[in-house]
């Protein structure tokens, strides 16, 4: 709980505050399974940004994964 309330202050404060954080709910997910559920909804949600900056990445070929093309150009719409 220490790592949890410490990553919460480096936030604000200098320091890594997202890392200890995640730190904090590994070492609580083994113990509690709100702290697991927490994980690995965080794990998901990295992962989806890591796929998302992927798909923007200049030279990539791949389409975002959240679904299909939207219609902000013309020459997209049906």
């Amino acid at each position: 709980m220490t790592l949890l309330i410490a990553g919460a202050a480096m936030l604000v404060l200098p320091g890594p505050g997202i890392a200890v954080m995640l730190l904090g709910l590994v070492v609580l997910s083994a113990e509690f399974l709100w702290a697991k559920r927490v994980l690995a909804w965080a794990r998901a949600r990295f992962s989806d940004l890591k796929d998302q900056a992927q798909a923007r990445w200049p030279g990539s070929n791949r389409n975002p994964p959240s679904g299909p093309p939207t219609r902000d150009r013309p020459d997209q719409a049906a």
